[in-house]
């Protein structure tokens, strides 16, 4: 059961339009979940389907449909729309379906990712780039750049409809962590900091029409992929066999109660063209993670790496 003191107060973003665009599973429906609490119509794509599925990159059982359904209990109107964003026509199909439903959209966030199970385990990590497997790497960029962008092309013209828009872009780590360390291998290293660039370049461009663009990182993600990992659950993963650090772990809906407080800030232009993590963001605006806790690995990272004696219980 969550704690009651992590729950928004209110339903601050009623009567606003989001797209998480990647919401089947992991940081993606965490983040639709987060937006349903306040209030939010959230439509949540994906290519994972109970009625219309189109080919994944992951084998697994969750919905775009199971998101949404999530959604709308959690207070929001939840709308699933299966589409795969490597596709431009569909993503343009996407964008008409959007303006004749709602005119305009208020909240954009690219979560779209898929190459999981391509960047491989610890063992698979490190390989130089002339050794790992071109298909694979460029498969990795093409899914993890290629999707934002098709998806922005289309998509921003309705953030911009209105003023004071707020487009998100999910990676992992920050500018400032990922400038200064090696990320897994060549192919990974780069579509993480493309990423975090495009949030600078594309809040360059909505600036002059009062848009916010953010690029958040989790830290490290419950999802259900992880947890599968560890074979654990929700409920029991302080139990897990796991690395110590794995006491900072984080659930989903962590990072989407930061894309929340954002979206709910009449000042979040502040934020314009900065990349932060969920951890970072919580001390900002005091939202906690469903057990009532506020992790931030980053920040034990970074204390751990400055020669600190870092306490992981005192960093959550």
């Amino acid at each position: 059961m969550e704690a009651p003191q992590s729950e928004p107060t209110g339903r601050p973003l009623r009567g606003r339009v989001a797209v998480v665009a990647g919401a089947t599973r992991g940081a993606g429906r965490g983040i639709a979940a987060a937006l349903g609490e306040a209030g939010a119509t959230v439509v949540c794509t994906g290519r994972s389907s109970r009625t219309h599925p189109l080919p994944s990159d992951y084998d697994r059982g969750e919905t775009v449909e199971e998101t949404a359904e999530l959604v709308t209990r959690l207070g929001g109107t939840g709308v699933p729309a299966v589409v795969d964003h490597l596709d431009p026509a569909q993503v343009k199909a996407l964008a008409e379906r959007l303006a004749d439903a709602y005119g305009a959209v208020d909240v954009l966030v690219n979560d779209i990712w898929g190459a999981e199970l391509l960047k491989g385990g610890p063992a698979d990590w490190n390989t130089p780039v002339w050794e790992h497997d071109l298909d694979d790497g460029l498969r990795i960029l093409r899914l993890a750049v290629d999707t934002h962008l098709i998806t922005s092309h289309h998509l921003l013209p309705l953030l911009v409809a209105r003023p004071g828009g707020l487009l998100v872009e999910v990676t992992d780590g920050t500018a400032a962590y990922n400038a200064a360390h090696y990320r897994i291998s060549v192919f990974y290293d780069l579509a993480k900091v493309a990423v975090n660039r495009l949030a600078f370049s594309q809040g360059h461009e909505l600036g002059p029409y009062q848009g916010t663009a953010v690029s958040l990182t989790p830290g490290w993600l419950r999802s259900e992929m992880m947890l599968d990992a560890f074979d654990a659950t929700e409920e029991n993963w302080r139990e897990a066999a796991a690395p110590p650090d794995f006491a900072l772990s984080e659930s989903p809906r962590f990072v989407g109660r930061a894309v929340a407080a954002l979206a709910a800030d009449g000042d979040r232009a502040r934020w314009n063209q900065k990349s932060v993590s969920s951890g970072e963001l919580a001390r900002v605006y005091g939202f906690t993670d469903v057990d009532g806790s506020r992790p931030d690995i980053w920040r034990f990272m970074a204390d751990r790496e400055r020669g600190l004696d870092a306490d992981p219980h005192e960093y959550r």
